[in-house]
């Protein structure tokens, strides 16, 4: 395995092993193609520029907009009037059972949270090997595998209890390496204050679809 993973499908994605990573995902339909054409842009920019620079180094203006530009997606996201299934118990039961059966064994839980239309997600790749390659000779990298799996399993299980045909997830997944511990803690607090700060919850205990693994709530 390279010391830095490359993974593409529209997005670029950084895959280096043993890291953590902030993912972030959405329900088929939940923006418009034109918006989510302006944001990959955008992204996609930002990030080719951030992940320029070694991992040891760090500069603050291409964090900045990195960040700024994930955040004009998360704002509408938040304004988006597509489907919000994620919000619905049994579509979020089948998720959150779905995130803690692939821990241990394809990543370490560390923090989620089922927003109506997205899902934030909070992973240590640490000690997780890469699949060997498929037949046709197609390689994931230890985290694109574990979405996949992730994914596949509650959007198939989703689509038949709701009994509608077509894709449940978006095919993008947007993930950011975690580069120290000042920055897991923004992360974390961001992860889990979404509810609070779309009015679904006056504190973020309060919301029954987020998860903080024991030994990191004492950092909210």
């Amino acid at each position: 395995m390279t010391e830095h993973n490359f993974y593409r499908r529209r997005l670029p994605h950084w895959h280096p092993p043993n890291a953590t990573f902030f993912v972030t995902f959405r329900l088929e339909g939940s923006l418009p193609k034109s918006v989510i054409q302006l944001f990959q842009e955008e992204y996609e920019q930002a990030k080719r520029i951030l992940h320029s620079y070694p991992p040891e180094q760090h500069d603050p203006k291409a964090y900045d907009a990195y960040r700024k530009a994930y955040e004009r997606f998360e704002r509408a996201l938040g304004k988006a009037n597509g489907p919000r299934w994620l919000a619905e118990p049994q579509i979020a039961e089948i998720v959150q059972n779905e995130l803690h059966a692939l821990h241990p064994r394809y990543y370490h839980l560390l923090a989620y949270c089922l927003m109506p239309n997205h899902l934030h997600l909070l992973v240590d790749m640490q000690d997780i090997p890469a699949p060997p390659p498929r037949k046709d000779g197609v390689s994931y990298t230890a985290l694109t595998y574990a979405l996949w799996l992730l994914k596949g399993r509650t959007g198939h299980a989703c689509q038949k209890l709701l009994g509608k045909p077509g894709r449940f997830w978006s095919r993008e997944s947007y993930d950011h390496v975690v580069r120290n511990d000042r920055e897991f803690k923004r992360i974390l607090s961001y992860i889990v204050n979404n509810p609070v700060k779309a009015g679904l919850a006056k504190r973020w205990v309060d919301w029954p679809y987020t998860f903080v693994e024991q030994a990191y709530r004492e950092m909210l």
